[in-house]
């Protein structure tokens, strides 16, 4: 039975105080309710160009603000311009490309011994890869020869956390390759190489893909090492190319695991938590992600979303060993249906994750469209949950 001093301390939680107790698989005072990364499409469009952390506010949500500002590494030569990191070995050049339909730019990275290409294409919902950086198995030596080593900007981040207080949970990620990477190293090998190529290479040359990622390793190492002190509440890691709808467990044994797990014990030297995501498929992974010792784990996605999560199953194989996050379905209850309906789907999760604790509800990752009344009753259902 909790005492009068506990029952008080927990009536007075703040937005942070309560994501950090489930954070750390405590029983926070009602259910913890936030979302992802607030897209600037649904913003646009359903929210007259309103702020990130107005959209929280607008709304009652748990407020998250993102942050992951970089700063170069002196020591090394490097500096920053144009807003990338360089040095005089590692020269970043952008051209853009004509393209009828899409937002198409070439960066070239140029280097004494060779220049590496990759173009990214937009609209206005997202970027992505057109073509990959790497294209031969050499490239690797010149990334490990002469890439930079982005460190956290420390004033920056601890700026912001002190201008939010208690207000919002501080979250940034380890950061992903020049231009368009993931924050776990064999995301961030996709990225750069292409899943499908990537997978492949795991039966045709398992040495090659295992010394990339030792490459991708140190460079986050790094940046993981510049985090003592830094007062982030959650940094993320990992990414969707090693869920379980696109790789297999012992790939993810293999490939991904000794590599990511490294990175979660020099961020816990650090000071720092970490939340693994896997948008996509984890069922069959629960248990390997769990056993790389993160703080928490995401995305928890639905079949109705391409996942396959079961939430209370989840929960009792996984729900002691780190706080899971996500578990909404946000097509399907942030669009063409009832407020009804969307608080039956709140109180599902709830019911199958949340009531020991350790749980915040969040829509299994990103959205863009979304009806504003149905996620006002979503957080309104998520307050009453206790």
């Amino acid at each position: 039975m909790l005492t009068k001093e506990e029952i008080f301390i927990m009536e007075k939680m703040s937005s942070k105080q309560r994501m950090l107790a489930a954070i750390e698989r405590k029983k926070p005072d009602r259910l913890p309710v936030t979302t992802h990364h607030v897209m600037q499409y649904f913003l646009d469009r359903y929210m007259g160009g309103m702020s990130s952390y107005g959209f929280f506010e607008h709304f009652g949500l748990d407020p998250i603000v993102w942050t992951v500002p970089l700063i170069p590494d002196s020591n090394k030569g490097e500096y920053l311009e144009n807003g990338n990191i360089m040095s005089d070995n590692w020269r970043i050049v952008s051209e853009p490309i004509d393209n009828d339909r899409y937002v198409t730019v070439r960066r070239s990275i140029i280097t004494p011994k060779g220049t590496l290409t990759t173009v990214l294409q937009s609209n206005e919902y997202t970027t992505w890869v057109n073509e990959h950086l790497i294209k031969q198995k050499s490239d690797i030596d010149i990334i490990a020869e002469y890439a930079t080593h982005p460190l956290c900007d420390k004033t920056a981040v601890d700026a912001e956390a002190d201008k939010h207080g208690d207000k919002a949970l501080i979250r940034g990620h380890i950061p992903g390759f020049d231009f368009f990477g993931q924050p776990g190293c064999w995301q961030d090998a996709a990225c750069l190489v292409g899943i499908e190529k990537l997978i492949l290479l795991t039966y045709d040359d398992p040495g090659w893909v295992k010394e990339f990622l030792e490459i991708l390793r140190q460079r986050k190492l790094d940046f993981i090492r510049s985090l003592k002190g830094v007062k982030y509440d959650l940094l993320e890691l990992g990414g969707g190319d090693a869920s379980s709808t696109v790789i297999s467990p012992d790939i993810f044994d293999d490939f991904v695991a000794p590599f990511d797990c490294t990175l979660i014990s020099e961020a816990h030297k650090a000071g720092q938590k970490i939340v693994y995501h896997t948008c996509g498929g984890m069922m069959p992974l629960l248990e390997n992600i769990a056993a790389m010792s993160p703080d928490a784990m995401e995305t928890f996605t639905p079949p109705a979303m391409g996942g396959d999560t079961d939430l209370a199953e989840a929960k009792k194989r996984i729900g002691d060993k780190a706080c899971m996050i996500g578990g909404f379905d946000q097509h399907n209850f942030f669009t063409n249906c009832s407020p009804g309906s969307t608080r039956k789907e709140v109180r599902r999760c709830f019911e199958a994750a949340g009531q020991n604790g350790g749980f915040i509800l969040s829509p299994s990752d990103h959205f863009f469209d979304a009806d504003p009344e149905l996620i006002a009753a979503y957080t309104d259902e998520a307050k009453a949950c206790t």
